[in-house]
């Protein structure tokens, strides 16, 4: 009987060891679920339960318990873990913290495990070790572990052992969701001792630090003409004059946005009548697509008036054209731009008075675009070509806007409505002229960000040639978090450079006091927005 009993008790033992390498072969191979049961496994005496699930290349694990989690520990545990068992299919992790009676998170950050290359130049980290090294001799700490989970530890292997171990180790500091000490956990716990020179764990095995996605930096300008060749030429002799002298101030963001405000074609026919008079049509060699990859655009709207001016076959053209030399279009109806930035995922819609296009005056199907993008992407930024044109056209109403007989939409009351369904960052462009800022419900809209290549085509007298880059900082959930404006002035051909007069900085900041007096923006005098309060 003794026997028998040993022999059922054996194969239970086995089962169980067999199921849980079957959990960890699963989780390898980038199954969600196996991933939150084999961490559950780890933080069984925690008070805290992990979900988790797959967006893309991206893994969501959500951190519960009665009260906030722990930022830091909570990173750090799992940053450690994941970058040892190196589930297959996610370039980057990123970790929840939240009350389980709470339905958003307290806090959220991100780390990478791969690394995705960029074109512009970027710091970048050592490669992570192939393989885990194993310590010559493991603390005396990290040798206190539950007696009843040994079969975990078995089923772990090097991979998630280590992880394991940690997590009963460093259980004191974990046990997030008391914020007080486990008292099963012996005292000696609490903080990481010292290693002696003659016992010193591999440098290796210490937590990886993970990379912070606390904020995502975009810099955004406004209508880029570099030049046409219809109906005559006036193309720069040399193309890359254009951005030369501004180069550098695009540089250091994560996305780099701008309204490409021509055609990239060589279709002979333009769909426009140009001998009416303030009637144009814009045309540029595909060749110059390359152009924006080596200033370092990332993303490129196509949605205005002048995207068509070469009837439907230019516009595929100048989509295809942008999208061959490594850069992301935007602007066809209903297209929703996906882009991933530090395990961040984000969404760009681009928008028109047009039909063309999405419009600004179909409030309900834009809603419904915005909804949809925030199913599946943390960020939603919507680009806006609208409103009247000109130097007279600085001030912002919420009304809708006349221009030549066209309905160019409300802007105002676009931009609020797509925030109240979800997007997170407004960029306005159209009136050719800078306009006023405005902090909604925590959220940016800028309503014109100008011109910012005009060359040989747009006007560049008075307030026209008021331009800006703008850099904005957002935190992985889309809120403002401060911004900066550089400012920029076109020559008299349209080529930008930087102004060290910041006349567009002083001409944002008095629109901003006129039409948003009560806007929680504060614009200094060298460009710096910041919000003020909580609002």
């Amino acid at each position: 009987m003794g026997s028998l009993f040993v022999g059922v008790r054996t194969r239970i033992v086995v089962q169980q060891v067999l199921t849980q390498e079957t959990v960890l072969e699963k989780a390898k191979r980038g199954d969600a679920s196996a991933i939150a049961a084999l961490i559950n496994e780890v933080l069984w005496n925690s008070g805290m339960k992990a979900i988790a699930k797959s967006k893309g290349s991206c893994l969501h694990i959500v951190l519960e318990g009665e009260r906030v989690p722990e930022r830091s520990t909570c990173v750090r545990f799992v940053a450690d873990g994941m970058k040892r068992l190196k589930p297959g299919g996610f370039d980057s992790v990123r970790v929840y913290g939240k009350r389980i009676d709470k339905r958003k998170p307290a806090w959220t950050e991100a780390f990478e495990l791969k690394r995705r290359p960029r074109t512009a130049p970027t710091p970048t980290r050592p490669p992570l070790p192939a393989t885990v090294p194993q310590p010559k001799s493991r603390p005396k700490k990290l040798k206190t572990k539950p007696k009843k989970r040994i079969p975990l530890l078995v089923m772990g292997g090097t991979i998630w052992v280590a992880v394991a171990t940690l997590g009963a180790a460093i259980s004191s500091r974990i046990n997030v969701a008391t914020n007080t000490q486990d008292n099963s956990v012996p005292a000696t716990n609490q903080s990481t001792p010292k290693p002696s020179p003659t016992n010193k764990p591999a440098q290796n095995l210490a937590p990886a630090s993970p990379v912070a996605a606390t904020s995502i930096t975009i810099k955004a300008v406004g209508d880029i003409v570099p030049g046409t060749n219809y109906p005559n030429n006036r193309l720069p002799g040399n193309k890359r004059q254009l951005f030369q002298n501004i180069k550098s101030s695009l540089q250091g963001a994560d996305i780099l946005f701008g309204n490409f405000e021509s055609t990239m074609t060589n279709y002979p026919r333009p769909a426009k009548d140009t001998s009416r008079a303030m009637v144009f049509a814009f045309r540029n060699p595909p060749s110059y697509a390359t152009l924006f990859k080596e200033v370092g655009f990332d993303v490129l709207s196509v949605a205005n008036n002048h995207s068509f001016d070469f009837s439907p076959t230019g516009f595929e053209d100048t989509m295809r054209n942008i999208e061959k030399a490594g850069v992301k279009a935007v602007g066809k109806k209903n297209q929703i731009l996906y882009t991933n930035v530090k395990g961040v995922r984000v969404a760009f819609i681009g928008f028109s008075y047009l039909n063309f296009h999405n419009s600004i005056n179909n409030l309900p199907a834009g809603k419904a675009l915005v909804a949809q993008a925030k199913k599946n992407a943390e960020i939603v930024v919507i680009s806006v070509h609208a409103g009247a044109e000109g130097s007279d056209a600085t001030r912002v109403r919420n009304l809708a806007e006349m221009f030549y007989g066209e309905n160019r939409g409300n802007k105002v009351l676009f931009a609020r409505t797509m925030i109240d369904s979800g997007a997170d960052l407004v960029l306005g462009h159209g009136p050719h002229v800078p306009r006023a800022m405005e902090l909604y419900k925590g959220k940016l809209i800028a309503y014109s960000l100008g011109n910012f290549i005009g060359y040989r085509t747009l006007s560049t007298v008075g307030n026209l040639g008021e331009s800006l880059v703008l850099e904005v900082k957002l935190d992985a959930q889309g809120n403002f978090e401060s911004g900066r404006i550089i400012p920029v002035q076109l020559d008299r051909r349209g080529i930008p450079y930087p102004d060290r007069g910041y006349g567009s900085v002083q001409l944002i900041r008095n629109l901003t006091k006129l039409d948003f007096p009560n806007t929680p923006l504060k614009i200094e005098t060298n460009g710096k927005i910041t919000k003020i309060g909580n609002r």
